[in-house]
């Protein structure tokens, strides 16, 4: 079977190098680099750096690319995969290739179609996820499934390694639903829309959390927002943001730290507390919260707002 590739970014690219090792792509497809950091540096795609030793070609919007039209109308691929790419495929893709284009998606679809349904599942506090290949339509993630696996949510991962654990589910699936479509074997089903929900790109606000919500609220937010800006909180006037915690058992007046001990940072807030396993104070790296407390002079009993 004749395959392409689309992709840019790391989901994608986690995909493709799994992927690449049991399906031959003759053309891998992908962004332009973009520019940023001092003196703006080019930086190259996900999928391009995991692309090494495939045919790797970059591309604007793909309607402006008469290059690829004529190449996919003179010479069409039987299947295109298109994960994480950042356009929206329209025709001629959608209908040229013999099987059209598959998507990725790490949801259990209906559930979760969108721009951030990793992110959305954590938000809300799901217990389960999954992750689905479907047939791309012109409607937003509506398009009939091939095949999908359910995964458990464990309580303490964050959203950069749910997608990690997603795309490698993913990528096995989507090599098992090319072998069924190959033997003939393949069924696809159409979604229920009436049991959709919508996971919207974030938005900078969402990732401010305060001392006065419950810790399972302020949990789910910094593990949502790990793979992006990462969440923050105002701690004595400055933002600290927050990139690994943990629900603590314990109660104190919103915003004192109850404990130093053991190496931990355990702060207080409506309901119970957190433990701020790995935050980042400004100006300043990374740092595990009982460092960060340590630096700033901190002690059991203070309070941070």
């Amino acid at each position: 079977m004749r395959l392409w590739f689309m992709g840019s970014g790391e989901f994608a690219s986690s995909c493709l190098e799994r992927m690449s090792g049991q399906l031959q792509f003759e053309r891998v497809i992908t962004g332009h680099p973009t520019r940023a950091g001092r003196g703006l540096q080019e930086h190259a795609s996900a999928v391009e750096r995991a692309a090494l030793g495939l045919p790797l070609e970059r591309t604007g919007p793909l309607s402006q690319n008469e290059k690829l039209l004529k190449t996919l109308t003179s010479d069409p691929p039987d299947l295109i995969f298109v994960v994480d790419f950042g356009q929206l495929i329209r025709e001629p893709f959608l209908s040229t290739p013999i099987h059209g284009c598959l998507n990725i998606h790490p949801s259990l679809l209906p559930r979760w179609r969108g721009a951030a349904p990793v992110q959305r599942a954590l938000l809300n506090g799901d217990l389960t996820t999954g992750v689905t290949v479907f047939r791309l339509t012109e409607e937003l993630d509506a398009g009939p499934i091939l095949i999908q696996s359910q995964v458990s949510i464990p309580p303490l991962v964050d959203s950069t390694e749910l997608l990690e654990i997603l795309a490698l589910e993913g990528s096995q699936i989507a090599v098992r639903g090319v072998k069924s479509i190959i033997e003939g074997s393949c069924q696809f089903l159409a979604q229920n829309s009436e049991l959709s929900t919508y996971a919207a790109k974030l938005d900078k606000a969402e990732a401010e959390v305060s001392w006065g919500q419950d810790p399972i609220h302020i949990h789910n937010r910094v593990r949502a927002f790990a793979s992006s800006t990462g969440a923050f909180v105002a701690a004595r006037g400055k933002r600290l943001k927050l990139w690994r915690t943990a629900p603590v058992d314990a109660q104190g007046k919103p915003g004192q730290i109850l404990s130093l001990a053991g190496g931990g940072l355990v702060v207080a807030c409506a309901g119970g507390a957190v433990q701020l396993v790995e935050v980042q104070g400004e100006g300043k790296r990374r740092m595990s919260g009982a460092d960060w407390a340590r630096g700033d002079r901190l002690k059991a009993g203070e309070g941070l707002i």
